[in-house]
C-alpha cells in the first residue's frame, strides 16, 4: 500500500511539474507501476529540535522513490555509521533515526544531523537537523534581604531566573499559589521583573515569589520569597536607627508627587531588530507620582491594526508576523498630570531566507528542454547554490545539457540516464533554505487514466467538465471530438484546459451526448469515450413564506419543488441551520412542514432544501411566534398629592408583538370592594402615568398590557392609595321636571355614586319654583332617593328645579336650572269647522280648525281621525263598520284618507290628543265616494263543449264598485297558434325536410318507370277530383278538418252571433252599449239585468301574429250564472 501511494504521488508531482497550471486529475496506480522516480523527501524533523533528556531521541527522515531509496545519516558533518552505535537504530523502510539514552548521556548525542535518501536515479538530502536537549536547571540558593521602602517611591523586584532551554516562562504568586494582581501602577517586565511605579502601604508583604515554568519539561522552579516593607516618613525616622546597621535601605526622596520618567528602557532612545515573521515586543515602563499612563505612537506611519495589539497595561506594544513595512521609529509617552515623557525605539527588520518560488520537479522525454529555478529573499540578500545528488554542482560531474545560470539550472537536450535530483541551497546570517527537486527523463506512450464509458450529469446552465487524464512522456496532445469525428471541439462553447479536460460554460440539452478524447504523442496514441448528460436545474416554485402565529395555533410552511424526473429528489426542513426538533409536532410531508400547537422555541428560521445528485434549491421563511404580553410587574406610586398620583411599572415580554397600549385599572375597596374599573389608557412606549384621582377613594391599581394578539393578565394590584374627603365636585345628572298627575310635578335625577360623592353623608338639595311667577326657590334636602314630588301644582305649568349635593365636608357647586312642566290633563275641547273634500273613488282630504292651546291642558301631540266605512252604495253589497284612525302631527289642520272603498258612505269625526290623552270628538260627518273599477268576476267555466260549440258561464264580481252595465267576452283561436308553434319546432322542419327528400325519391322512380315505357292514368285522376275545393279529411283518417286559407274570415261554425252577424274584436275599446243602440242605459234594469233584444255594431276582422282573436258582447242578468254559446 506504501509503494502504491508513492508512486501516485510520483506521477502527480511529475504531470504537475510539466503543466504548470493544469487541473488536478484522478491518478489510476496501476498506470504508473514500473516508472521510476528519484527520490523525494517527504517528512523530516524541524531544523533546530529540542529533545526531552528522559525520552529517547527520534529524528525523522522518510522519502520516496522508485526503486525505493536507501537511507544514511551525517552527524556534525561525517558520516554517522549506524551499524557501529548499539543505541542507534533506524525503522524499517524509513530513514528516522531513533537513539536510545537510556544510560547514556545525552550530551554525547547532540549535534548537526542530515539525512541523505539515494536510489539509482539520484540523491535527495534533509535540512540541517539541530539536536538539543531540554535543560531546567535549579535556580541558585540565595538569601534574600527584607526591603524597606518608603511610601511613594518606585521599586524594582528583579527574578532573574536560571537560563534554560528554551527559556522559562516567569509569573509572580505569593505563598498561597495566587498571582499577584497587576496594574498600571504594578506589572511584570518582558524579563520577567516586578515593577512598582510608585509603592502604598498595602504593597507590604513577605511573600513576592517568581516562579519560572519550563515548557518542555513542565517543571516549575520558584525564588526565595521576598519581603517588602512600606513605610511612610514618620515611621521611617522611628525605625531607620534599628535597621540602618542590618538592612539596605532603599528611599529616593519624599513621597511628594513627581514627575514621570522611564525605568525601562533607559534614556530617550533605543533601538531593537526583529526577523521578518516574527513577534515584535516594544516595552516602556515609568515610574512617577500620581501613577503615570503610557500611550504608543509610530512615528512614520499607523500601526497595523490587525497585527497590534497592547499588553500589560498599555506598557508592552505587540506586533506578531513581522514584516519589513513595520520597521520605523516607535514612540512611547508616560504622562500623568505634572508632565509627560517620551522614549523613542529605532525598529529595524532583517529577514531570514524565504521562498519566492521553490524548484519543482521536471518530467522530460529525451531531447527535451526544461528549467529549475529557485528564488528566494532576505535581509540582506541571500546566496544561492546548487548541488546535484548532495554534491556541489560545480564538483559534480558534467553534463552539456546542463548550464547553471544564478538561481536557474537550464537543461537542453536531455539524454536517457540523466535522472538526479538537484537541491537548492539559500543562506545568509539569519538562516537557510534547502529544497529537493529532481529531473526524470522519461520515454513513455500515452495512456488515458479516465475511466473508460464514464457518464457525466450536469445541471443546464452549469459548467460541465468532462476528464481526459493522461501520462505520456513526452506529454501527450489531448483533442476532442463529439459524436462522430467530422471536427475537433475547439472554440466556444468548448475550452481545452492544459490538463485535457473540456470544460462546456453553460451546459446545454444540446451538449448531452458521446464524446472522445485521444492522447497522441511521438511515441504513439490512446483514446478514451465519455458521456454527458444534462439535466434540469431543480427550482422552488413557490417558496414558504414568513409567518406570524399565536401561541398554541398551528402553521403550515409550503414549498413546491419542480425538478428533473430522472433525478431521485431529497427534500429537507432545517430550523436556524440545524435539524429539526426531534418532536411528533412536526409534520414533513412532501411539499409542506406544519408544525402543530406552537410554542415560543418554535420562533426561528425555517428552511426547505430540495436535494438531487446534482443540485439542491432551497428557501427559508421566518416563523415569529406570538402571544399576548406578559403582565407589567413592579407597579410603584410616587409624587402622591391629595388628587393625583403617579404610577410606574416594568413591562412584561412582549412575545415578539409590540405592546401598543397600557389599561389602568382601580378598585375601591371603601365602596365597591372586588370591583374594577377601567381609569385610563396609555400608549405602549410610556411606563408612567400621571393620574388623576377623586376624594374619599381607597384606590388600589393594576396595569394590563394589550398588543396584537391580545390582552394580558392583570398585573399584581398596587399598594391602598387612600384620598380625603372634599365636598362634591358635581351635582346629580339627568335632572327632570314631569307631572304624573294633573296636580304634581315630580322632580327625578341620576343617584351619584359613592366614587362621585367626595365623602359620607351624601345628600340632594331639591329646589323648585314656577317660572316667571316665583322670585323665591322651594327646597327641601333628602337622602338616599332619587326623585321628589310636588303636590297641589296647577295643570301644565313650566317650572324651575335645580338639584344640589351635599356630603358631611360641604355643598356642591351652583346646580343648572331645568325646566320642567307638571302633571297634564284631558283635552277640554273638540276641533271645530271640519269638513271633508272627495278627490276620487278612493282618497278623501279632512280640513279642521285647532283647538285653542288653553283647551289642550298639556303638551299638544296632534290629531286623530277616525273614519269607517258605513255601508255600500249598492244594494248587492254587504255593510261594513270598520273603524280606521289617522294621526297628524299637531301643526295639522288637514289630512288625506286614503284607500276608500268606491261607490260608499263613509263616517268620520276629529280628535285632539296630548300626553294624558284624547279630547272629546267633533261631530260625525259623512261622505259618500264616487264609482269605481269593478273586480273581475267571480268565477269563469266551461260547459257543454262540442266539436262546434262550447258555453261558457261565470259570476258577478265581488267587488262591484258601482253599477254594472255590462261584461266583455275575449277569446282566440287556439289551433293556429299550435301550428305557428309546430312549425317553428327543429323535428317538424327535419320531418318535413325528409318527406320532401322520399317525394323526390318516388319522382324519380316513376320518372325512370315513365320512360320505360309505363302507363300512368293522369287524366283520369285529375278528372275524378273537379272540385276546385280541396276534400276535407276525416279525423278517423288522420287527416285535417274543414280549414283552408280560404275560410281566415268565416265565423266559428256553430257559434253564435249578433244579430247583424259580426262579433267585435278584441282590439276595439267600445263598451257593451255601443252594441245596444244609442240609449244603451235603457236597455238595462239598475242591477244590469237583460230588457230588450240587442244589437251591435261590427268590425272588419284581421289577425295579428298569426293569432286569431274576437269578442263579443254579453247581456247582464243577475243570475248565479251567466252563459254564451
Amino acid at each position: 500500500m506504501e509503494r502504491t501511494r508513492a508512486r501516485a504521488t510520483v506521477f502527480l508531482m511529475l504531470f504537475l511539474g510539466n503543466l504548470g497550471n493544469a487541473l488536478e486529475v484522478p491518478l489510476d496506480p496501476k498506470v504508473l507501476e514500473g516508472l521510476p522516480q528519484p527520490p523525494t523527501i517527504t517528512h523530516q524533523s524541524p531544523k533546530d529540535f529540542i529533545i526531552d533528556p528522559r525520552e529517547n531521541i527520534v529524528i525523522h527522515c522518510d522519502a520516496k522513490g522508485k526503486p525505493h531509496p536507501s537511507f544514511s545519516w551525517t552527524r556534525n558533518g561525517t558520516h554517522f555509521d549506524i551499524d557501529q552505535d548499539p543505541k542507534a537504530t533506524m525503522r524499517p523502510h524509513s530513514g528516522t533515526l531513533v537513539v536510545d539514552i537510556s544510560g547514556e548521556k545525552v550530551e554525547s548525542y547532540e549535534g548537526v544531523y542530515q539525512c541523505t535518501a539515494r536510489n539509482e536515479h539520484g540523491t535527495a538530502i534533509s535540512n540541517n537537523i539541530v539536536i538539543r536537549q531540554s535543560r531546567s536547571p535549579l535556580w541558585s540558593k540565595e538569601r534574600n534581604e527584607p526591603i524597606i521602602v518608603q511610601e511613594g517611591v518606585s521599586l524594582v523586584l528583579q527574578c532573574r531566573p536560571p537560563a534554560g532551554l528554551p527559556p522559562p516562562i516567569i509569573f509572580w504568586m505569593n505563598i498561597n499559589f495566587q498571582r499577584l494582581p497587576q496594574s498600571s501602577r504594578v506589572s511584570q517586565a518582558l524579563n520577567g521583573d516586578l515593577y512598582f511605579s510608585n509603592v502604598l502601604k498595602e504593597d507590604s508583604r513577605n511573600d513576592y515569589i517568581c516562579y519560572a515554568r519550563f515548557p518542555h519539561t513542565q517543571t516549575i522552579q520558584q525564588k526565595q520569597p521576598i519581603t517588602v516593607t512600606v513605610l511612610n516618613l514618620d515611621a521611617i525616622n522611628e525605625t531607620v536607627a534599628a535597621l540602618y546597621n542590618e538592612t539596605d535601605f532603599l528611599s529616593d526622596g519624599s513621597a511628594e508627587e513627581r514627575r514621570p520618567t522611564f525605568l525601562i528602557p533607559s534614556g530617550s532612545s533605543s533601538s531593537k531588530m526583529v526577523l521578518r515573521g516574527q513577534v515584535l515586543e516594544l516595552e516602556c515602563i515609568a515610574e512617577g507620582l500620581p501613577t503615570p499612563e503610557v500611550s504608543w505612537s509610530k512615528v512614520s506611519g499607523e500601526f497595523p491594526a490587525k497585527r497590534t495589539s497592547f499588553l500589560h497595561f498599555q506598557k508592552t506594544l505587540r506586533i506578531v508576523d513581522v514584516s519589513e513595512a513595520d520597521a520605523g521609529e516607535y514612540r512611547c509617552t508616560a504622562r500623568n498630570r505634572l508632565a509627560s515623557v517620551h522614549h523613542t525605539i529605532r525598529v529595524t527588520v532583517k529577514a531570514a531566507p524565504y521562498w519566492i518560488s521553490t524548484p519543482r520537479n521536471l518530467v522530460l522525454a529525451p531531447r527535451e528542454r526544461g528549467n529549475l529555478i529557485c528564488r528566494a529573499s532576505g535581509t540582506p540578500k541571500p546566496t544561492i547554490t546548487w548541488a546535484m545528488n548532495g554534491i556541489p554542482i560545480e564538483n559534480s560531474p558534467k553534463d552539456p545539457s546542463r548550464k547553471v545560470e544564478g538561481d536557474t539550472i537550464i537543461f537542453e537536450e536531455v539524454q536517457t540516464g540523466s535522472s538526479a535530483v538537484y537541491q537548492c541551497h539559500a543562506s545568509n546570517e539569519y538562516g537557510y533554505l534547502l529544497s529537493n527537486a529532481f529531473v526524470n527523463v522519461l520515454s513513455e506512450t500515452p495512456r488515458v487514466l479516465t475511466p473508460a464509458n464514464k457518464v457525466y450529469q450536469v445541471i443546464r446552465n452549469s459548467r460541465a467538465l468532462l476528464d481526459c487524464s493522461s501520462f505520456g512522456s513526452p506529454i501527450p496532445k489531448i483533442t476532442w471530438f463529439k459524436d462522430s469525428r467530422s471536427s475537433t471541439l475547439d472554440g466556444d462553447p468548448y475550452v481545452l484546459h492544459e490538463n485535457g479536460t473540456l470544460e462546456i460554460h453553460v451546459a446545454q440539452a444540446l451538449n448531452s451526448g458521446k464524446y472522445t478524447c485521444v492522447a497522441r504523442n511521438s511515441l504513439g496514441i490512446s483514446e478514451n469515450h465519455v458521456y454527458l448528460e444534462v439535466k434540469e436545474p431543480t427550482r422552488i416554485l413557490k417558496q414558504p413564506e414568513y409567518k406570524v402565529v399565536q401561541r398554541n395555533r398551528n402553521v403550515v410552511f409550503e414549498c413546491k419543488v419542480k425538478h428533473d424526473p430522472s433525478l431521485i429528489p431529497t427534500m429537507t426542513w432545517v430550523k436556524d441551520n440545524g435539524e429539526l426538533p426531534d418532536d411528533e409536532r412536526f409534520v414533513v410531508d412532501s411539499d409542506s412542514l406544519t408544525i402543530t400547537d406552537v410554542s415560543e422555541n418554535d420562533a426561528g428560521t425555517y428552511t426547505c432544501i430540495m436535494i438531487t445528485t446534482l443540485d439542491q434549491d432551497s428557501a427559508s421563511a421566518e416563523l415569529t411566534v406570538v402571544e399576548q404580553p406578559d403582565p407589567p410587574t413592579d407597579l410603584e406610586l410616587t409624587d402622591q398629592k391629595p388628587r393625583s398620583v403617579q404610577l410606574t411599572w416594568i413591562p412584561g415580554d412582549e412575545h415578539n408583538s409590540p405592546i401598543h397600549m397600557f389599561v389602568i385599572q382601580y378598585a375601591d375597596s371603601l365602596h365597591h370592594h372586588g370591583h374594577w374599573h377601567n381609569l385610563t389608557v396609555v400608549p405602549g412606549i410610556k411606563t408612567t402615568a400621571h393620574l388623576k384621582l377623586s376624594p374619599y377613594v381607597h384606590y388600589t391599581f393594576r396595569v394590563l398590557a394589550r398588543n396584537a394578539v391580545g390582552l394580558s393578565n392583570p398585573s399584581l394590584p398596587s399598594r391602598v392609595y387612600k384620598t380625603n374627603p372634599s365636598a362634591p365636585d358635581e351635582n346629580p345628572s339627568g335632572v327632570d321636571g314631569f307631572g304624573t298627575e294633573y296636580d304634581n310635578l315630580v322632580i327625578s335625577w341620576n343617584p351619584m355614586s359613592g366614587h362621585q360623592a367626595n365623602g359620607p353623608g351624601l345628600q340632594y338639595k331639591v329646589m323648585w319654583r314656577q317660572k316667571d311667577v316665583d322670585k323665591e326657590w322651594t327646597s327641601v334636602t333628602v337622602a338616599n332617593v332619587s326623585k321628589f314630588m310636588v303636590s297641589g301644582t296647577p295643570t301644565f305649568t313650566p317650572y324651575e328645579v335645580q338639584v344640589q349635593a351635599i356630603n358631611d365636608y360641604g355643598i356642591g357647586p351652583e346646580p343648572a336650572v331645568v325646566t320642567g312642566h307638571s302633571g297634564e290633563d284631558l283635552p277640554m275641547q273638540a276641533p271645530d269647522t271640519v269638513q271633508v273634500l272627495v278627490l276620487n273613488s278612493s282618497l278623501a282630504e279632512v280640513h279642521w280648525e285647532p283647538v285653542p292651546p288653553k283647551t289642550v291642558r298639556g303638551r299638544l301631540k296632534g290629531y286623530k281621525v277616525y273614519y269607517w266605512r258605513e255601508r255600500s252604495l249598492h244594494k248587492h253589497n254587504p255593510h261594513h263598520v270598520e273603524q280606521q284612525v289617522l294621526t297628524f302631527s299637531g301643526n295639522k289642520s288637514h289630512g288625506m284618507l286614503p284607500g276608500l272603498q268606491p261607490y260608499s258612505l263613509y263616517l268620520f269625526n276629529v280628535r285632539v290628543f296630548n300626553g294624558k290623552g284624547e279630547g272629546p270628538a267633533s261631530s260625525n260627518q259623512q261622505f259618500e265616494t264616487p264609482e269605481g273599477v269593478p273586480g273581475r268576476p267571480s268565477f269563469l267555466r266551461i260547459t257543454n263543449p262540442n266539436l262546434d260549440s262550447l258555453t261558457l258561464e261565470w259570476g258577478p264580481p265581488y267587488d262591484r264598485n258601482g253599477r254594472l252595465t255590462g261584461y266583455t267576452l275575449k277569446y282566440q283561436t287556439a289551433m293556429a297558434a299550435r301550428q305557428v308553434d309546430i312549425a317553428t319546432q327543429g323535428w317538424f322542419i327535419g320531418l318535413m325536410c325528409a318527406i320532401a327528400l322520399l317525394i323526390l325519391v318516388l319522382l324519380i322512380i316513376c320518372f325512370i318507370q315513365r320512360n320505360k315505357g309505363g302507363k300512368y292514368p293522369v287524366k283520369e285522376k285529375e278528372d275524378a277530383h273537379t272540385d276546385p275545393e280541396f276534400q276535407p279529411m276525416k279525423e278517423d283518417d288522420c287527416t285535417f278538418g274543414e280549414y283552408s286559407d280560404t275560410e281566415d274570415h268565416k265565423p266559428l261554425k256553430g257559434s253564435r252571433t249578433p244579430s247583424n252577424g259580426t262579433v267585435h274584436r278584441d282590439n276595439s275599446d267600445d263598451s257593451l252599449v255601443d252594441y245596444g243602440g244609442d240609449g244603451g242605459d235603457g236597455q238595462f234594469n239598475e242591477d244590469g239585468s237583460f230588457i230588450g233584444q240587442y244589437s251591435g255594431k261590427s268590425s272588419a276582422r284581421d289577425t295579428a301574429g298569426g293569432h286569431e282573436s274576437s269578442e263579443a258582447p254579453s247581456p247582464v242578468n243577475t243570475s248565479a250564472m251567466n252563459s254564451f254559446v
